[in-house]
């Protein structure tokens, strides 16, 4: 369950310094929720929109956390290109994709492919993200189907043999598919076995406890309500700290030749 800090928007006094966890670098960048301003989306009614990384920063790809309002949503048609995945962080939003109608609760998750369309309506307030990026054919792979789950229903598996550090495939590990959206959970004082350095780019938000993130040889400290974007071959690893396990949701572009 996504649980924001109660002092999630809370501003610094007058008399008080500025000061912020906030890194932009060459190959990643790090941002701590309070710091994004409130933006608006034409497709995104009774919305308050944050842009988490975007082409502007040097991501591949854009993610939004949009917060809704009741009857608030989105209608969006099909343009033969763009593919969305949606993952519902708390509410209960009603999921449409093409004429097939889904009821998401927190945890749930959607990938719309790029040839259908889609619309969102909150029957609550509820907080989302949502990752768009172009769909990348590949010659004599099938095109991807729709995906609609919820993390709970998803066997966490131990990574590496380390039953502390689970993870669970959002999207099943197949050629039709351009991205993987992986869950990630550490128990304290577990993390990565070694520091990770590949072609893929990230979209991380962390969804609960903390940690130290390693990220182009500098160690961060890191929390719920963060957001980390990975830049290609950035070098990166994760050991969590603090009394309760750490978990975090990412993005990964896989499957496809590298383009030239």
């Amino acid at each position: 369950m996504y649980n924001p800090p109660s002092n999630l928007y809370d501003m610094r006094a007058p008399h008080q310094l500025v000061h912020s966890r906030a890194r932009l670098r060459a190959r990643y960048a790090l941002y701590p929720i309070e710091g994004y301003p409130l933006s608006r989306i034409p497709q995104w009614v009774g919305a308050e929109v944050r842009v988490l990384t975007s082409p502007a920063m040097g991501a591949g790809f854009v993610q939004y956390k949009i917060d809704l309002a009741p009857n608030g949503g989105a209608k969006q048609a099909s343009d033969g290109r763009i593919e969305t995945f949606i993952y519902l962080l708390s509410g209960d939003v009603s999921l449409t994709i093409g004429k097939a109608k889904h009821s998401l609760t927190a945890g749930g998750f959607a990938l719309v492919p790029h040839t259908a369309s889609y619309s969102v309506v909150a029957v609550e307030p509820s907080s989302l993200l949502v990752l768009r990026k172009a769909f990348e054919p590949a010659i004599g792979i099938c095109e991807p189907m729709a995906i609609v789950g919820n993390e709970h229903n998803i066997k966490a598996e131990p990574f590496g043999g380390n039953e502390h550090a689970r993870l669970q495939l959002l999207i099943p590990d197949d050629l039709q598919y351009d991205l993987s959206m992986n869950v990630f959970t550490f128990d304290p004082g577990h993390g990565l076995p070694y520091v990770e350095t590949h072609v893929m780019e990230h979209g991380l938000w962390f969804l609960q406890g903390k940690g130290v993130y390693y990220l182009d040889g500098e160690w961060i400290e890191v929390e719920q309500t963060d957001f980390i974007w990975m830049g290609p071959f950035c070098p990166q690893s994760f050991y969590a700290t603090g009394p309760t396990p750490s978990k975090y949701i990412y993005y990964k572009n896989v499957n496809r030749e590298i383009a030239l």
